[in-house]
């Protein structure tokens, strides 16, 4: 039975600022779809995120259709799920899950949502050596969309070392050859030297965890620079790029491709994705936030 009324949220950490809801809003209305997306924000519940599984079990039980999840629960919601889809599975993070006749099904739509931005944003770019800061939830998806647009080498840097090196040990087993390596950030400025490109993949930048990932004298013309942050859409690693002459990806275009992977598994219906990222410049103007 074709369905034309949705409920569906998101769960995680200072969500209030999302732009999600207005973006999965805007598209149902264009299609004739009654749609509500619901905020669940764990800060605000003052909930750890270990209760990722409680909430998704609350979801179902009251009748939503599906959840986003975003940082700190995307890898924590797993063992809360009955099944994964084979990318979920393959990556250890989930960021959406379809309700399905009683049954919590995991996915996630990071990692085509970054390899369809990237490829639109930067199409030109050199992928031989590209550094990856963040080896949480979103940086398993960047890196797995980095090696599948063809990247020669990722080096994952992380603040846990160890989570890093066991990243690029679970891709180095999917993709073969060596071609991933994974430590901590000491040696950031001799690889961002060397570097093609980098891919910021942690909460840096956010709303809720304003700053930099690394220090802005690293930046250097020929270096591009994708953000998976999209709130803002200029986050200051964005800005700075930008000043510093790098060819720059803001975290938009990944916002809009992940959302609309996420629209097609919660509603089965098409979305269009032209006008999604028409929708995420005006939200961000309207929110005040540059992009």
């Amino acid at each position: 039975m074709v369905k034309d009324s949705y409920l569906v949220g998101l769960i995680g950490a200072g969500v209030g600022p999302s732009l999600s809801p207005a973006l999965h809003e805007r598209e149902a209305d264009r299609q004739g779809l009654r749609y509500l997306y619901r905020l669940i924000d764990i800060d605000a519940l003052g909930r750890a995120p270990d209760a990722v599984g409680d909430l998704v079990r609350a979801a179902r039980d009251l009748g939503f259709d599906g959840l986003n999840i975003t940082h700190p629960c995307k890898q924590l919601v797993i063992e809360h799920l009955d099944a994964l889809a084979p990318q979920a599975e393959a990556l250890g993070a989930v960021n959406t899950v379809v309700f399905d006749g009683g049954r919590a099904v995991g996915h996630n739509t990071d990692v085509t949502g970054f390899a369809a931005s990237f490829a639109r944003g930067l199409p030109d770019a050199a992928l031989e050596r590209v550094v990856q800061v963040g080896a949480g939830g979103a940086g398993a998806a960047v890196a797995h969309a980095l090696l599948t647009l063809g990247a020669g080498h990722v080096t994952v840097v992380d603040a846990l070392p160890e989570r890093a090196a066991a990243l690029a040990a679970a891709l180095d087993r999917r993709f073969g050859g060596g071609r991933v390596t994974g430590g901590g950030p000491q040696g950031l400025a001799a690889l961002l030297a060397r570097a093609d490109g980098v891919v910021h993949a942690t909460p840096t930048g956010m709303v809720a965890h304003p700053g930099m990932p690394f220090e802005g004298a690293l930046l250097r013309p020929g270096l591009w620079v994708a953000e998976v942050v999209y709130r803002p859409l200029e986050t200051e690693l964005v800005r700075t790029a930008r000043e510093a002459g790098c060819a720059v990806l803001d975290g938009g275009g990944m916002a809009v491709f992940q959302a609309a992977d996420a629209f097609r598994l919660f509603t089965g219906r098409e979305p269009d994705v032209g006008r999604m990222h028409g929708d995420i410049s005006e939200l961000a103007a309207a929110a005040g936030v540059r992009g």
